[in-house]
């Protein structure tokens, strides 16, 4: 047995890849995958995108690296780009989601301390939530499996149930000073809150004097058949953590603020040694050159109904399997009536990833680029997935009623 010199933090599958081209991923076994995960999301554009190879060539030819200590024409470049499709007035890149929402909370308490209220540290947070692996993100997720045996959580997060406005309101007090949430939960379960929840929160903010934060790191840079979540709900924050996406399976994230949120954080308030460098900014801007083309986001939309509306057909079809679909563009959630680890390896062994998520969901995140070639692959392969384990429950069945009978 080999012994992996790599922490073991992972509950890793048995398999490895060694190459990708568009939506499709080829094992060092030479076994084709079609992958409906993304990376997590992150394969935004899919792999060995041409545009995307050329820019990493290209930048990496010339200068990859020269620290936030000088000018970094590049990052100005995307951080203009990114102001100009939002409703933002900055932009400070990080290397990851986690780092992005750090930076998105230390921006908020920073903008409550500079405008004269420093007890205003707590932000009120969702149950369900994810919002990185840092000390300060496991305490805003609150999971306690992410937070058990390391030490004192951090403090200033205040949980409510998901889509609970009562609640929101409920936790409000003299310490709260923002309200931290995904539009779409992503790991909790692709969980879509009713359309009025968001403009709820913006609403108490609005009234209470707090900032609203969205952590955009999995719904982003198109992912839901917008730019940005947030439009599908016609409610723009105060603050916005973004990443995946972004950098199309380059390491790149950020966080975005509005002129008066981010009034606060002046020089030497916060900083970073790798974020924003030439090479990772480089890269994010190829992303946009593709995600902002004309017809892009729309053709992201109808690819996403597509999926959904065919879905609901394989959910009808395998009720013993399939509970419930729920998700916005292509950003789809299979609720299963088996495990949802079961469901993930029937799939695998029918050549297609997908991603286990709580709730005993299925994440479907697919590459942008996908087409209805693609998406009528994807739905054989799951539909094989069902049979197989339809097929598989059927004989434990049969097995456990022999054995009842030889019993009797």
């Amino acid at each position: 047995m080999v012994t992996s010199s790599l922490l073991p933090t992972y509950a890793r599958a048995d398999l490895a890849f060694e190459r990708g081209d568009g939506a499709w991923l080829t094992a060092t076994t030479g076994e084709r995958f079609l992958d409906f995960g993304g990376g997590i999301a992150v394969a935004s554009l899919g792999y060995s995108h041409p545009h995307l190879v050329a820019a990493l060539i290209e930048q990496g030819g010339r200068l990859w690296h020269t620290s936030n200590l000088f000018e970094i024409p590049q990052a100005e470049r995307l951080a203009r780009r990114l102001v100009e499709a939002s409703f933002a007035d900055y932009v400070f890149f990080t290397n990851s989601g986690a780092e992005a929402v750090e930076g998105a909370i230390k921006t908020a308490r920073k903008y409550q301390s500079v405008s004269g209220h420093p007890e205003k540290f707590h932000a009120i947070t969702f149950e369900g939530a994810f919002h990185g692996r840092t000390l300060a993100t496991i305490a805003a997720g609150g999971n306690p499996k992410y937070i058990d045996g390391f030490g004192p959580k951090v403090e200033g997060f205040d949980p409510v149930p998901f889509g609970d406005v009562e609640a929101v309101k409920a936790s409000i007090g003299p310490q709260t000073g923002a309200i931290l949430v995904e539009p779409i939960q992503g790991e909790g379960g692709i969980r879509v809150p009713a359309p009025d929840f968001l403009r709820a929160l913006r609403d108490l903010c609005d009234r209470h004097g707090l900032l609203l934060i969205f952590d955009e790191v999995q719904t982003g840079v198109g992912r839901t058949g917008k730019l940005f979540a947030y439009e599908l709900f016609g409610v723009a924050p105060d603050i916005m953590a973004i990443a995946k996406g972004i950098g199309g399976g380059f390491p790149l994230g950020a966080f975005l603020t509005t002129r008066e949120a981010g009034k606060g954080m002046t020089v030497g308030t916060h900083g970073t040694t790798f974020g924003g460098n030439p090479l990772a900014t480089r890269i994010g801007d190829a992303v946009l050159d593709i995600v902002l083309a004309p017809g892009f986001i729309e053709h992201v939309a109808l690819m996403g109904l597509k999926l959904k509306q065919s879905l609901a057909e394989l959910k009808d079809r395998h009720p013993r399997v399939i509970a419930e679909i729920r998700g916005e563009g292509l950003m789809q959630g299979i609720a299963t009536r088996v495990p949802v680890n079961e469901f993930a390896v029937a799939a695998r062994a029918e050549k297609i990833l997908v991603i286990p998520a709580a709730e005993n969901v299925a994440r479907l995140l697919p590459p942008l680029i996908i087409g209805e070639e693609e998406i009528a692959e994807a739905i054989k392969r799951l539909d094989s997935t069902c049979l197989r384990i339809e097929r598989e429950r059927d004989r434990r069945m049969g097995t456990d009623a022999s054995v009842s009978g030889a019993t009797a």
